[in-house]
């Protein structure tokens, strides 16, 4: 813990994350953590998180109204099959998350299993694991599928590892350990030749917006 204190009181915190209130760790509280017995929990989203974010363009970890440009935090796999579970934020905001959020900053941790009961899992491909990185993806388009949201082409695509930015080696590394969870899931297809082969495109094309690539 005091490792993780000691990441976040490195970084500065955006001027709209700092207004938002603090956990018993002086730990920021984003706008869609819910309070479970009177605490933050920073792994459930509060009731009508997600319905909120994206009817009053919200960004997802100040609350603040959203621009043209919309950022999301997704893992590996995620800039392959361009799809994140979360509504996005603003870019200053996110990359704060990359750089400060303990399960993003911290390859070895593992989620805490013991969830609030009622609680609901994300729609989608769920990977339980730490990827060791995540891609701060930025756009200005983007749109809402059933419990999805659909990544458009990148402005631009940072990547973070132990709440710095990440090397072309450690992000193609957490890339590849991605594509093994969906080329299983690309096997279980109807067609999974054909699936097999979409999969091969998307991860080419994510390739190019490794660090150091130019899309």
């Amino acid at each position: 813990m005091n490792q993780i204190k000691q990441i976040e009181a490195e970084v500065p915190v955006p001027a709209r994350l700092a207004r938002r209130p603090r956990d018993r760790h002086s730990r920021v509280v984003p706008w869609f953590v819910a309070y479970v017995d009177g605490q933050p929990d920073h792994r459930v989203v509060r009731p009508g998180g997600i319905r909120d974010a994206v009817r009053f363009s919200l960004c997802w970890l100040c609350g603040d109204v959203l621009g043209s440009y919309r950022t999301f935090v997704v893992g590996p796999m995620c800039t392959i099959n361009r799809v994140s579970a979360e509504p996005p934020g603003h870019k200053d905001c996110s990359e704060y998350a990359a750089q400060a959020c303990p399960f993003l900053t911290h390859p070895h941790m593992r989620r805490r299993p013991d969830l609030p009961e009622n609680t609901v899992a994300p729609d989608g491909l769920m990977d339980p694991r730490n990827p060791g990185a995540c891609a701060v993806w930025t756009t200005r388009s983007w749109s809402k599928k059933p419990g999805l949201f659909s990544l458009g082409d990148p402005t631009e695509v940072t990547w973070w590892r132990e709440g710095r930015p990440a090397g072309y080696c450690e992000a193609l590394d957490a890339l590849v350990s991605g594509l093994e969870v969906l080329k299983t899931e690309a096997d279980k297809d109807a067609y999974p030749e054909r699936a097999q082969a979409s999969l091969r495109d998307q991860y080419e094309a994510a390739l190019l917006h490794l660090p150091g690539n130019a899309a």
